[in-house]
């Protein structure tokens, strides 16, 4: 199959299904890996798709990538954002843990700690911790969102407004070069701003592919964080924001 025909097929299947599998294209296009790697990234180049560790997606401002292929987009990267965060999180604190797959990512890092206090709007969260006996997690209550089992809605808002916790755990969709971090649900945001309201620290975790990505509900902006966790060095937009607010960058 020629080159071209064969990279308009790839967008094909990314558009129908959002984000495919080096694996899986290598699988239907019967080529190497390195065949598909090279098609990726001169699509990428022309701004056709964005590469992800293992795969490729196409970037929407209205609908966010599946929950199944978002948890395994740039799992690496999450795992080592993990780590580092946990490392700085001690023992016998509260915090708030909230939705998406990297947050996921994090609750199972936080297993190797001691008598923690979680409060979260994360069904997945909830059911990875309460496996810890000496834990105590609260789920807040609302609406539950059936794709990834996210809660959202006022009454969430309302439950996290009760409480002061030591930390705020926050995963984004999208950031923007002017530092505005953005997610696709407006209902999620309101409720995130609420755990950022009520945090005396806020630890953001976005792997690299969340610079530059789009999505159309602004939910602050990254200067409200007090560490940012990524395992490539930002934008020199950002970066410059992070410098002149005084959030420490980890790099991992």
């Amino acid at each position: 199959m020629a080159q071209r025909r064969r990279q308009d097929q790839i967008i094909e299947l990314i558009q129908q299904n959002g984000f495919v599998t080096t694996e899986q294209l290598v699988d239907q296009f019967k080529v190497t890996p390195q065949t598909i790697r090279r098609d990726l990234n001169e699509l990428a180049k022309e701004n056709k798709l964005r590469r992800h560790h293992g795969g490729a997606g196409i970037d929407s401002s209205t609908m966010n990538t599946s929950y199944h292929d978002r948890k395994i987009m740039d799992l690496e990267a999450k795992e080592r954002i993990a780590e580092a965060m946990v490392a700085m999180i001690p023992d016998n604190s509260s915090m708030f843990i909230n939705i998406g797959t990297t947050t996921e990512t994090i609750a199972k890092a936080l297993l190797q700690k001691n008598n923690l206090q979680i409060v979260t709007n994360n069904l997945h969260v909830a059911s990875i911790l309460s496996a810890k006996e000496d834990f105590h997690v609260i789920i807040a209550g609302g609406e539950v969102r059936s794709r990834d089992g996210g809660i959202v809605g006022e009454a969430t808002r309302d439950f996290i407004n009760q409480f002061k916790m030591d930390f705020g755990i926050i995963g984004i969709s999208g950031i923007h070069n002017d530092g505005s971090l953005l997610d696709f649900d407006y209902r999620e945001v309101r409720v995130a701003q609420a755990i950022i309201a009520n945090s005396n620290q806020v630890l953001l975790a976005a792997d690299h592919s969340k610079f530059g990505r789009n999505a159309m509900v602004r939910l602050g902006n990254i200067s409200q964080a007090d560490h940012v966790f990524t395992d490539q060095r930002p934008p020199a937009e950002i970066s410059r924001i992070l410098k002149e607010h005084s959030i420490k960058l980890h790099i991992v």
